[in-house]
């Protein structure tokens, strides 16, 4: 069975190499780096390359908007030649706000643009003839280097649209604050389907689910890190939907009726975090984890808790 885990890209870099060595050592199955506003994901994960020599190294995910095809396949194939083959490609969308405001890019049909988008990539990666598309175009060519042609390509799925583009053309999914329950009544049954579009079936799929975990002797403190840190995610479209259709439409009701910060933490519900989390000893942590492999993870990523200490959380989780 495989596990992996999502290395924060924030805070002290010694603590970064330590988490990635020791996750290598424990034999997990890939390092996941998130690209968010800190360290470059790329960068981080050829830095980790030597330290972490069995791993595969991933973007968990990687925006479309923020690098051009050929930029993307470019350093793609970079940090898996870096690597020696172990790279994996982790692509998403990103949100209107960020993109707009970090990149100045529009997100226009994200599901035609992500289609449209990574076929130019494998184009690109295969030497092969670029397509042409309607958002995204290239006659970039690699000259003097050959890439890994078939570099996996995970996609970042939400909407029952995306989790079936995911089935359809790429090698798995990867899960951002999805409750275990979608994973079992959504995420399944919408990757099944596009993997029949493909004339495929689920077998050889990765269904990477994140699992927000803590080995916490005090759980209240790793419930209010996860609290402060779903808060956010609370106010992104793309995450409300998914989070009403869970089942979890009371706790957007009282987030958005809720008075400050503190309130719309609050109005998170213990169900949510339940579902969603694995907190308390290391047991509870190994059973949260075979609780997302029941669901249908086929590899569970153990993503750290503010507050708490990623290394016993990932010796309890690589037991289940």
């Amino acid at each position: 069975m495989k596990t992996s885990v999502l290395i924060p890209t924030t805070g002290d870099i010694a603590t970064v190499r330590e988490h990635a060595t020791l996750a290598d050592q424990l034999g997990y199955d890939s390092i996941n780096c998130s690209h968010i506003a800190a360290r470059d994901s790329f960068t981080t994960l050829a830095g980790l390359a030597d330290l972490a020599p069995s791993v595969t190294l991933a973007t968990a995910v990687a925006p479309i908007y923020h690098r051009s095809p050929a930029s993307m396949a470019q350093t793609a194939a970079t940090v898996d030649d870096l690597s020696g083959g172990r790279f994996r490609l982790g692509l998403g969308t990103g949100h209107r706000a960020t993109m707009g405001g970090w990149h100045g890019q529009d997100i226009g049909n994200p599901v035609a643009e992500m289609r449209e988008y990574v076929a130019l990539v494998r184009a690109l990666l295969a030497g092969g003839e670029p397509p042409a598309g309607l958002r995204w175009n290239s006659s970039f060519a690699f000259n003097g280097f050959k890439a890994r042609a078939d570099i996996p390509v995970y996609l970042a799925g939400l909407s029952p649209a995306m989790l079936r583009l995911a089935g359809e053309i790429a090698d798995g999914v990867v899960l951002w604050a999805c409750p275990a329950s979608y994973v079992a009544d959504v995420v399944t049954r919408e990757v099944a389907a596009g993997r029949a579009r493909a004339g495929q079936d689920l077998a050889g799929f990765d269904i990477c689910a994140a699992v927000p975990s803590a080995v916490a002797a005090d759980p209240a403190v790793a419930r209010q890190g996860i609290r402060a840190e779903l808060h956010r995610y609370f106010g992104l479209p793309f995450y409300r939907a998914m989070f009403a259709q869970a089942g979890y439409e009371a706790d957007i009701a009282a987030y958005d009726a809720a008075a400050g910060v503190a309130a719309q933490r609050a109005a998170i519900s213990d169900a949510f975090i339940e579902d969603l989390c694995a907190i308390g000893k290391p047991e509870d942590v190994a059973a949260g984890v075979a609780r997302y492999r029941a669901a249908g993870a086929t590899n569970p990523m153990i993503t750290n808790i503010t507050g708490t200490d990623l290394s016993p959380t990932l010796r309890a989780a690589v037991t289940a």
